[in-house]
């Protein structure tokens, strides 16, 4: 376990002698993915603006890598570059007349020579699917959009931390799931995500870590289900439940699921429901899903496979698999969630194809693995290299007998 950022005792008090955060200690993993969850006025974005130096403690410390913060300006330009900062209103961020000039603001001023500074420009305009958008104004450009500008122009900084103060604040659902995806991205390839938020559904389902906020101190920190858990805890912290969590104890309430763990999302709500109703004449065998990594893949290529694979249903996750899949002119049954949505087809006996970015094939893996050692499923995956046979890796959940599922 490597601590990334750590806080000790910090406290602050704004100019009207409004105490935003009282004694606050927290560390935070390298590789997490976290969210700060609390009603507004929590002290969630105060605490944000600590990380990354925008505000200075009144009281205590704030440490990145087991150093304390130096609010000089050299120090203050490094650690900058290290934690990026994703404001709630892009429009508050991006400022330049065109998306090329405000993306390549920071490496300028990070003095990047002029061609690394446009390759890690057309890097980050790429990675969140806004290549071709350089000489746009960003004026004339829809939320979500905006948003990516806000997150490509930390990502050309090369951050080892990203925070992002309310990611789906003013953004339509579709938008919302499609910048939480990018966010899983960014966090397959490395990077330690922070999040505030105070929708319980999207911190229950994304974050590895929850830390809970009230008036400007933390109330608890845990997984999901040790959070969310807690009637008494969330309701004193002003908050409601997640919705699969509230379903959940519904039918708890009625006798209709036995109580123990809250699920974590509609899949394992689904598998407790199932459990009930299975018996040993009743077993469909699961459909296989496909793992495609599209990086670099034409739309030719993708259509091949789908040829190949004869899915039921075909899901995109990441920007470039998005798009490359409306090049290709294929219409996409699952656009977020995907992973889950194809192992309940799977489930049902029906073929998927997951359409992804390399950096994200081991993270579908994981997941479908996870979901086959605990539910004692077995799912054949086969991981395809956009334009391969699909007869080709055959990787298998390590369990002895297949899923049952019921008519």
């Amino acid at each position: 376990m490597t601590i990334i950022l750590e806080t000790r005792n910090i406290g602050y008090r704004y100019g009207d002698g409004t105490d935003a955060l009282n004694d606050v200690s927290i560390s935070l993993e390298e590789g997490r993915k976290i969210a700060l969850v609390g009603p507004n006025g929590a002290g969630k974005s105060t605490l944000m603006l600590m990380f990354n130096g925008i505000l200075r403690p009144s009281l205590g410390e704030v440490l990145f890598h087991g150093q304390p913060l130096q609010y000089d300006s050299s120090h203050l330009r490094e650690i900058r570059r290290k934690v990026g900062m994703v404001f709630q209103n892009s429009d508050d961020q991006i400022f330049a007349p065109t998306v090329y000039q405000d993306v390549v603001f920071g490496p300028v001023n990070l003095d990047y020579p002029d061609e690394k500074a446009r390759r890690y420009v057309r890097y980050a305009l790429q990675y969140v699917g806004l290549s071709g958008y350089e000489r746009r104004p960003p004026h004339h450009l829809s939320g979500g959009e905006k948003k990516r500008v806000a997150i490509a122009g930390v990502l050309a900084m090369e951050p080892e931390v990203m925070i992002l103060d309310e990611p789906t604040s003013n953004l339509d659902p579709a938008s919302s799931e499609e910048i939480m995806d990018l966010l899983d991205e960014l966090n397959c390839g490395g990077k330690t995500m922070i999040i505030s938020t105070h929708d319980v559904d999207l911190a229950y389902r994304w974050a590895d870590e929850i830390v809970l906020m009230e008036d400007g101190g933390v109330l608890r920190r845990g997984r999901g289900p040790e959070i969310f858990g807690d009637a008494e805890l969330i309701k004193r912290a002003r908050l409601k439940l997640p919705a699969v969590v509230d379903i959940y104890n519904e039918m708890v309430g009625r006798n209709l699921l036995n109580g123990s763990r809250p699920p974590m999302n509609i899949l394992e709500l689904t598998d407790l429901l199932e459990s009930r109703k299975r018996d040993a004449n009743s077993r469909k065998a699961p459909g296989k899903i496909y793992i495609a990594a599209v990086d670099g893949a034409s739309p030719s290529n993708i259509r091949g496979i789908l040829n190949d694979t004869h899915p039921n249903f075909v899901g995109a996750m990441g920007t470039n698999a998005k798009m490359l899949a409306e090049q290709a002119r294929i219409p996409l049954d699952f656009t977020y969630g995907v992973i889950d949505k194809c192992i309940l087809k799977s489930l049902a006996g029906k073929r998927s194809l997951i359409m992804t970015s390399g950096g994200m094939v081991d993270h579908s893996l994981m997941r479908i693995q996870a979901y086959c050692r605990e539910s004692g499923a077995r799912i054949d995956v086969i991981k395809l290299e956009s334009g391969v046979n699909p007869e080709g890796q055959e990787i298998s959940s390590q369990t002895d007998s297949p899923i049952e599922v019921t008519q």
